[in-house]
């Protein structure tokens, strides 16, 4: 599948809670999350190297309109409401279009 629209989102956690959050987000991955729609091409967690508070997240769509479907759903709901109690700050998202890469995980 090629990937049409995607974004890089950061997340800090409140002090304690970036081992909670990344778990948090990683249940994207299973079941009826987000990151498991045949729609997601790409769903990365990642973490600071130098802040363990600070998660980025970069996902990869096969379009826009797939990814607010999918985000409008019930399972996806849950984790970005669970998600909200455990940020210290405001979600920072820088969208993009990819050209050209690599993954090998």
């Amino acid at each position: 599948m090629i990937v049409n629209y995607g974004f890089n989102a950061t997340l800090t956690a409140r002090p304690g809670m970036g081992d909670r959050l990344v778990d948090l987000l990683l249940t994207g991955l299973h079941g009826g999350g987000p990151g498991a729609s045949e729609h997601c091409v790409v769903y990365l967690v990642s973490r600071s190297a130098s802040d363990p508070a600070v998660v980025h997240v970069t996902e990869g769509w096969t379009t826009e309109e797939d990814h607010h479907r999918i985000f409008a759903g019930e399972a996806a709901r849950s984790i970005v409401a669970q998600i909200e109690g455990l940020l210290a700050k405001k979600s920072e998202y820088t969208d993009y279009v990819p050209v050209c890469g690599k993954a090998a995980f």
